[in-house]
């Protein structure tokens, strides 16, 4: 773990939704979800070191997209966990981003996550796990998975979640377009549409405790696709390639843009990455963790 009174140092993975249902809105003015998560490989990293005082957060490289800096994740994690802990815990935090913005692959959520995991740990807080989802929960609603990792069942908004049997081996080619996806934008086109029960998690959640991969990879899916794909027709062109490619199953992730196929074999899917046309691609495996501690 190292020398924590000098910093330290994590990895803060991506996620992809192998199935995402959209099951209403909440008074509160959330949408009820049920939705499949899987932490993968792809991954930001984050440096946190004591400072002197206040926050300091530098993101690489200088030209990425993450919003203004009172609405970064990062900063909103190292804010309620000053409320909650009552301390000031001024620390000067590098953030290299390799996971693409407005994606729906959870890159924002994995750093606030890994924000409240090395700050517990380089200022010995001591929260438990459960108290640092619960915080994260504030931040945004995939952090609290972004903190847990693996393989869950997100219920609720997505936060609460219930761990799932890993999946089958398998490689993943993610593949975002040039265009991005607003989360909101994407929910309110949704929200005027009939209301469909795809019911996607159940043969998903099946096939993932049979180990079957032909039905695991079948059984993705995303309530929220057919909406993204009007607002950028990238996504179903990126979709349909990935199949005709050789994926065994194709699917978007969260509310877009990016497109992840499903390949048995690592081979089998760089040979399909080097053909995919996009911005950004690569391969990429499932991981048992969301935040790792180098």
């Amino acid at each position: 773990m190292g020398d924590l009174s000098r910093g330290i140092h994590l990895r803060a993975f991506a996620k992809v939704n192998y199935t995402l249902e959209v099951r209403g809105i909440r008074r509160d003015g959330y949408h009820e979800i049920s939705t499949v998560m899987q932490s993968v490989s792809l991954a930001d990293e984050i440096e946190l070191t004591r400072a002197e005082s206040g926050f300091d957060l530098r993101v690489e490289p200088e030209d990425v997209e993450v919003g203004p800096p009172e609405r970064n994740t990062v900063y909103g994690a190292w804010r309620l966990l000053r409320e909650r802990t009552g301390r000031d815990l001024p620390a000067k935090i590098r953030l290299f981003k390799k996971v693409p913005h407005g994606a729906g692959l959870g890159g924002g959520s994995a750093d606030a996550a890994a924000a409240l995991t090395g700050l517990n740990s380089l200022f010995d807080l001591g929260l438990r796990d459960e108290e640092l989802r619960e915080i994260g929960g504030q931040v945004g609603a995939d952090v609290p998975f972004c903190i847990a990792g693996g393989t869950s069942l997100g219920e609720g908004i997505g936060e609460v979640l219930t761990p799932l049997p890993p999946p089958p081996p398998h490689h993943l080619v993610i593949a975002k377009p040039a265009a991005s996806a607003d989360t909101g934008e994407v929910y309110h086109a949704h929200d005027a549409l009939p209301f469909v029960d795809s019911n996607l998690a159940v043969p998903m959640t099946t096939a993932l405790r049979s180990g079957d991969l032909r039905a695991f990879a079948g059984a993705v899916g995303n309530d929220l696709a057919p909406v993204t794909k009007e607002l950028a027709p990238e996504v179903e062109r990126l979709e349909r390639d990935l199949l005709r490619l050789g994926a065994l199953g194709a699917a978007m992730t969260g509310s877009g843009t990016a497109v992840y196929g499903i390949f048995a074999a690592e081979e089998d899917a760089r040979k399909a990455a080097g053909r995919i046309e996009a911005p950004f691609v690569g391969v990429f495996a499932p991981v048992t963790r969301a935040v790792e501690i180098l």
